[in-house]
Parts: structure tokens; sequence; C-alpha cells
């Protein structure tokens, strides 16, 4: 080879390699030395985002029924290519591929790859700016062999859910670096300002931080938190509020604590079936359970306070007795009597209804009906025993009862206590007394049945 030839070999891969560098300055990490390996990191970046199905290799997929991930991807990690160029490139000799890899090693078909770069060269010609055009641009995921009819790129890998979570680590830490690198308008103080002072929230409005700051600030100090939100007009008639992680990026960690407290209230003022806790240093807001298939089970009584660990029951407000037993007849009353006394139909009871459940407050009223005619019952026809106060019926007899439970004596008539060595003498005793001469109680009706033949006499 002439000497004039080599040089201006030499010549042509110094320039090419200049507009290499000016072209795709994050591409080049080396700078050019005759005869040296030059190094180039080439990031994929594709027009549009595509779906990519991962699986295993057919060798370690056997005997198992592991599905195949997919997810939408715009920008893979980068090929890294170092090359060689020999002193007779490019008028008669290609590049010298001296090293081809994938970054995570999430392209398999490297060879494939190789050869396609190879067979790009021409005589004559420069092919460096080719082949990372046709890395980056994501041309040569055409090649890759598919399975399916769809446009779908099928990617092998020993371990499919960690490479899954590489690629995507990957696509949201170049997307944001790209974001942060260009320059934006915010619509608040019409500023242009480079990506890293802006915010790009979720319904793809971007605004400058220090504009969301002061006016995120003001509503959360002002408690409105429902204007926590993409200020953009389309956005504020939708009423469309922002996400924690976009208002953790913006106000201080006291300010998130506050927003995060405003919306839980909000939200819980707005559930009628919200019950406080009946601890009172707690009083933490808890709504009903929502895993509740049975109503009648009884376990929509049940309630556990998430910040005191309290578990109660919603009606008595008294620690959780079960879904079976019944709360106490005086704190079911309360909830009954003011359910009866609101009009049928009216706001009132239907509140009632939601905040304790439709079958569950008719139950109760119920329950309460029944318990109030068994006291009725109880009142009218038994005596309590003065000793242990169980109640007793008498069906027939005289007034002098003693107790089976705890052999006390004493008058049916009135529940007075009975001496035992003279229990009678409270029916003889006294004549003002209103049980005197009245050991025996006869109603009319017993008076009024007579044997055939004979005649009462008074």
């Amino acid at each position: 080879m002439l000497q004039e030839d080599a040089e201006g070999c030499l010549a042509q891969q110094r320039e090419e390699w200049e507009v290499l560098e000016s072209i795709y300055p994050e591409c080049t990490t080396t700078d050019f030395v005759e005869g040296a390996t030059l190094k180039l990191e080439i990031p994929v970046e594709l027009p549009a985002a595509r779906i990519f199905t991962i699986s295993a290799p057919p060798e370690v997929a056997s005997g198992t029924s592991a599905p195949k991930l997919a997810t939408s991807l715009s920008m893979l990690p980068p090929i890294l290519l170092h090359i060689m160029l020999p002193p007779t490139y490019p008028a008669s000799s290609p590049p010298e591929i001296n090293f081809l890899h994938s970054t995570h090693m999430w392209f398999p078909h490297l060879k494939s790859l190789h050869e396609t770069l190879m067979s790009m060269w021409q005589p004559e010609e420069g092919v460096l700016y080719n082949w990372v055009d046709h890395i980056k641009s994501g041309q040569f995921l055409d090649y890759i062999p598919s399975s399916s009819s769809d446009d779908d790129i099928e990617l092998t890998h020993h371990a499919p859910p960690t490479l899954l979570a590489q690629l995507q680590a990957y696509q949201s830490a170049a997307l944001t670096s790209q974001f942060s690198s260009n320059s934006y308008p915010c619509a608040v103080c019409l500023t242009s300002l480079k990506g890293a002072k802006c915010l790009r929230l979720a319904c793809d409005h971007i605004f400058c931080r220090a504009c969301l700051e002061d006016f995120w600030k003001l509503c959360i100090a002002e408690g409105d938190v429902g204007r926590v939100g993409c200020p953009d007009p389309a956005c504020v008639k939708d009423n469309r509020e922002a996400e924690e992680e976009e208002v953790a990026r913006v106000v201080t960690a006291e300010e998130l604590a506050r927003w995060r407290w405003l919306r839980e209230k909000r939200d819980l003022e707005k559930d009628p079936t919200i019950i406080h806790c009946p601890i009172a240093t707690c009083q933490r807001a808890i709504p009903k359970p929502k895993d509740i298939l049975d109503p009648s089970s009884g376990w929509d009584r049940f309630r556990s306070c998430p910040s005191c660990s309290f578990c109660f029951c919603a009606f008595c407000k008294r620690t959780w007795h079960g879904p079976i037993s019944h709360c106490p007849i005086s704190v079911s009353e309360k909830i009954v009597r003011e359910y009866l006394e609101l009009p049928e139909g009216s706001p009132e009871r239907t509140a009632l209804e939601r905040k304790y459940g439709k079958g569950t407050i008719t139950k109760l009223v119920a329950t309460w009906e029944n318990e109030l005619a068994n006291q009725k019952w109880i009142q009218d026809s038994t005596m309590a025993c003065p000793g242990c106060r169980v109640n007793v019926e008498k069906s027939l007899g005289c007034n002098h009862m003693t107790c089976s439970k705890c052999s006390q004596h004493f008058c049916y008539r009135c529940g007075a206590r009975l001496r035992p060595e003279n229990p009678y003498e409270h029916f003889s005793a006294n004549p003002m007394s209103k049980c005197f001469g009245k050991l025996f109680d006869f109603k009319a009706e017993d008076l009024e049945w007579q044997p055939d033949g004979f005649i009462l006499v008074d």
C-alpha cells in the first residue's frame, strides 16, 4: 500500500470519527488514536414503543409452563461495540469488531448482528455512522426470529423476571435523563426551563417546580386538598388530582404527611359507614369492612382501629364480643329507638341503614322488639326472688314461695322476704298489709265454676 494511500485512509478515519463524535457524542467513549481500539456505547432509542416478550430459552423452560412476560419499551440498554480500524480502511478493508456485547445481556442474537454489520461495509466508503444509526434506531431488532405473526419482539433470557425489571428500570432512568436535558415552557410563569427544574405530571402537562411548589403548598396549608393537582384548565375542569409520588417530589415531608391526612379525612367524611374509635385518646375514623359477603353474619359490626389496634363492636362500642353474642340491650335500644322514631323512607333512616347495614338494623329491631315483649311478660307474669333475683312464675298454689336456687322464702304477691320458721305470719299478722289474708289468690273465673248440685254460700 502506497504511503499516500495510507495517509489518505488515516485522514478519512480521523474525519469520520470526528463527524461521529459531533453527531452522536453520547455514543463515543474514546478519542481517536491510530491503530488503537475505539469504543462505542450505543443506546437503542426506538421511534415508537414496541411490545417485548421475554421467555426462558427452550433448554431452561423444558418441563415448565412459565408464561411469557411482556412490556412496552422505547428505550433499551446500550450495545457495546469495540472496533479497530485497519490501515487500509475504508479503501479496501472493513473495520474489525473485537468486542460486541449487550448491557444486561438483553440481546441474545449478537452473532447475527455481527454478520449484519460486516455486510454493510462497501469498499471506499465509511461505515461507522451507518453502524451506529442501525443500532441506535433499533433496525437490527427486525431481524430477530419470531414464532408469532404479530409485531412483538421476542427475547430469551435465563431469568425473564430479572431482565424485565432491568429493562423497565433502564427505560425509566433514560426517560428521566432525556427529560432533564431538554427545555420546556411552564404554562404558569411562561418561562422556558430545563426539565431538571420542571415536573411532568401523569397527564403529560409540564410545569416548573417553583410554580407547583407555591400553588400546592398554599392549598395544603389552607386544607384545600382537592386543588392539589394539575393547574391546566382541562385538568382543573376534570378535577384531576395529583398522585402521591408527584406531590412527594414537590413538597416537604411534613406537608406530604398533612396532604395524606387531609385526603384521608375527606374520603372518610364522604363514607356514611364511618365509625370513630371509642378510645378517647385515639378517635380514628374507621370505615366499614368491604370484604363482608354476608351482612347477616354479624361480622359487619366488627371494627379494628388501624391506629391503636383496638377491636370493637360498631354498635355498642365495646371490646369485640364476636359475631354471635348480642350487644347489651341498653346499647342497642338507643340505636333502635332512634331508627324507629324516624319516618319510614326518610334520609335519616337511610343514613342509619348505610352506616350499620339495612339487614343488621332490621335484625336488631326484631331482636329488640322480641326482648321488649319478653321483659313485659316477665314484669307482668313473674316475681323476682329477693335473694338471687331469679324471676319465678307461679302456676298454681299459695303465695308462699321457696326459691329453688337460693332457698329464700318470699311472698309472690309483694316480693317480701319471709321468715323460714314461720313464713305464713306475713299473710295473717298485720291486718293493714296488702297481703293480709291473701295466702291464696282466686281469680273471678276460678269462682264461677261449681260442680252440679252445689250452691256457693258466701
